[in-house]
């Protein structure tokens, strides 16, 4: 059912499969396993902001600071707790996801070496997302292939409470108009939020589509890397095709799957159309991606740049200049109040109670808070003298790393 054109936009799905399957995701694969896109500084330990965050019994004591796994002790390293959806045992439950959710912080020398010298090329800026402050004693390196995004035993009120904050209260949505699918809803299979989504404005009709492809991005991600056995001798993870159809198939999910993967593409286009505007920025020569060998930074470099460019060739971009385009007064504050609603979203990322989901949402909360701040920075980008600083238009490391890799996810 996931086919053809997609609303408020030119493009169709198709054109968008063959488009990233055969010209884009390889390269850009291949430039997320270099030093300067592995490597991701962030803050674990950041309090929740906006309830008590006693959530998920064990997990913090395992996962306070990022812990190679050898720290793990190993009765739970090697007990065989298998997940299953009668698992009543609340202690087996917990001791797993403590163990699944583990942050492993294991650098290599040369790379504590490097890491040191990035913060020489770090600049803040303001955006859409709250950064963490890449210079507290808690925020430390983490090599994002260690530790893949995937199912870690996280699920049940808390994952559900993050979410239904995101929607309910950060998604411009009335309180008397009900999510599809969300408790209480009655039986009318969604027709009174589609209804008031089709009367909004494009820019909040478009904020609800990026939140919602982008909780699809996760629970893709969850399906395809899902834990299928876990014994003594060996953990498997894999693609568990009955976890996908519970939040994705058209019968079971009463129409709702089909949207939710629409608006992945929809997420997608947003995010290429960003990439396709930063070329400017990159292209400098003057700009490097250091990590300390010239050689390969050179490399990187170019990849990057052929990235971009492909990303340009793109033939049926996201037009953006629909959003905001009315009254200037009223452009000017209703996309203060994306803004705003988008940065509350990246804060509620440090109540996630599982720090690998932690992990993970925060890049790509910040990934797409990039994109958005690069589509609103049009003008100054286009500014950007080829050598020297770049006036107005800045991007952080952590802003480059984020980008690319929540791009990558998608």
């Amino acid at each position: 059912q996931v086919t053809g054109h997609l609303d408020d936009c030119t493009c169709d799905v198709e054109t968008i499969d063959a488009f990233n399957n055969y010209k884009l995701f390889p390269r850009l694969n291949e430039l997320l396993e270099s030093d300067y896109f592995r490597y991701y500084k962030v803050n674990l330990n950041k309090p929740c902001p906006f309830w008590n965050d006693n959530s998920h019994c064990g997990i913090r004591d395992c996962a306070v600071k990022p812990c190679p796994s050898d720290e793990v002790p190993d009765g739970i390293r090697s007990g065989s707790y298998k997940y299953s959806e009668e698992a009543n045992s609340l202690t087996e439950e917990c001791e797993e996801a403590k163990r699944l959710g583990a942050v492993d912080g294991s650098l290599s020398k040369e790379t504590q070496q490097a890491v040191l010298q990035w913060t020489r090329h770090d600049d803040s800026s303001d955006s859409f997302c709250e950064a963490d402050d890449i210079y507290s004693p808690d925020a430390e390196y983490v090599d994002l292939l260690l530790n893949p995004e995937r199912y870690t035993g996280y699920k049940g009120p808390d994952a559900w409470k993050i979410w239904n904050s995101i929607y309910e209260e950060n998604c411009f949505k009335p309180q008397n108009v009900k999510r599809p699918l969300a408790s209480g809803r009655g039986d009318d299979g969604g027709q009174t939020f589609y209804k008031w989504l089709k009367g909004v404005c494009v820019e909040k009709r478009a904020f609800y589509k990026l939140i919602s492809g982008l909780h699809a991005s996760i629970n893709i991600h969850l399906s395809a890397r899902y834990l299928l056995q876990d014994t003594w001798s060996e953990k498997k993870w894999g693609p568990n095709v009955t976890e996908f159809q519970q939040r994705f198939d058209e019968v079971i999910t009463r129409g709702e799957g089909p949207r939710r993967l629409k608006n992945l593409y929809f997420l997608y286009l947003i995010e290429l159309r960003a990439l396709s505007k930063v070329r400017p920025f990159f292209e400098r020569p003057g700009f490097q991606l250091y990590t300390g060998n010239k050689s390969h930074d050179a490399e990187v470099k170019n990849l990057l740049l052929e990235i971009l460019h492909l990303a340009k060739s793109f033939p049926l971009h996201f037009d953006e200049n629909s959003l905001f385009a009315g009254n200037k007064k009223e452009a000017a504050k209703l996309k203060e109040e994306f803004r705003l609603h988008f940065k509350n979203i990246s804060k509620i990322m440090d109540c996630v109670g599982c720090f690998k989901c932690r992990l993970w949402g925060k890049l790509q909360t910040q990934g797409l808070g990039t994109a958005l701040k690069i589509l609103f920075s049009e003008k100054l980008i286009e500014k950007i003298p080829e050598s020297g600083p770049s006036y107005g238009f800045q991007l952080t490391r952590q802003e480059i790393v984020a980008l690319f890799n929540a791009f990558g996810r998608l």
